[in-house]
């Protein structure tokens, strides 16, 4: 297929652009500067504009645009930019999408979508929950109807916390750990829905590639675990001790608000639609992924 990207220098992005080429697609990115490299074409949300060739004869757009939910503390500016970093650019390819009669959307979400679930596992049937993400993850996939209500097919991607070699969430926790100063954070009882790069990257490839699926699609792995558990398994793979307890008011100190909703949050998310449908996960639990990232 012919696929075009947006936000292809993040941290999946960066992963699945390859990914998709080894599988044989053709894949072009939309950058928001001059492009440099033969596969690269401008755009700028904000204004709505797009070069003219860069979604001709397109089988299928890939939108991973959004700011960092952890990179700044949510000042109110801030949760702005979050809101219009994503809703902005969903709405502008899903009206070209629209427009160019361009078969599939694959969009970029977020199990924040569910809120603090607790201990009640959840799959993509779970209704919305309350907090700033529930409602930015609902207004981010309702930016998506143009392209649905014109037939393309449209999948949600709803990603939990992506383990990787580096970046992300193990970017900030590896080097803590290796120096013996990890812990759990607050209660530990929360749950945390991660998932491997490998499978965000092949879970997306997967609702390219299986027309059958449409709708929200819960990017997690299959086992969720407790933030202790996470802990544990962790220390164990760096070979390092983590007695330390972060109690849950130093992580608000430090965090503010994103605390409540991104990190003392539990969200036992479960990957529902890519059970159903067959989906092999490379790394089926929290050892398998935190071996294969961490070795």
């Amino acid at each position: 297929m012919r696929v075009v990207i947006s936000g292809s220098s993040g941290l999946i992005g960066t992963a699945l652009v390859p990914h998709l080429r080894s599988a044989g697609h053709e894949v072009l990115r939309l950058v928001r500067r001059a492009p440099h490299a033969p596969d690269e074409r401008a755009w700028d949300p904000p204004s709505g504009r797009i070069d003219e060739d860069a979604l001709e004869g397109a089988d299928a757009v890939i939108n991973l645009s959004g700011a960092g939910i952890a990179d700044k503390r949510w000042s109110g500016a801030y949760k702005q930019e979050l809101r219009d970093s994503r809703i902005i650019p969903t709405d502008v390819l899903a009206r070209a999408v629209a427009a160019r009669g361009i078969p599939v959307l694959i969009n970029g979400s977020a199990v924040g979508f569910y809120g603090d679930t607790g201990k009640v596992a959840v799959d993509e049937t779970g209704a919305r929950g309350r907090g700033f993400l529930a409602e930015l993850v609902r207004d981010w996939e309702n930016a998506t109807a143009p392209a649905a209500e014109a037939g393309a097919r449209v999948v949600m991607i709803r990603t939990g916390l992506v383990l990787s070699h580096s970046g992300g969430l193990m970017g900030i926790m590896r080097p803590v750990f290796k120096f013996g100063l990890g812990g759990r954070l607050g209660s530990g009882e929360q749950y945390w829905p991660w998932i491997s790069l490998d499978d965000e990257v092949g879970a997306i490839t997967w609702a390219l590639e299986h027309d059958t699926v449409s709708g929200p699609l819960n990017a997690t792995g299959p086992a969720p675990v407790t933030c202790a558990e996470f802990t544990k398994v962790m220390a164990g793979n760096v070979h390092r001790p983590a007695p330390w307890i972060v109690p849950g008011f130093a992580m608000r100190a430090i965090l503010g608000e994103f605390a409540d909703e991104g990190v003392l949050v539990s969200q036992r998310v479960l990957p529902g639609v890519l059970e159903q449908e067959g989906y092999t996960f490379e790394h089926g639990t929290v050892q398998a992924a935190l071996a294969a990232v961490l070795e």
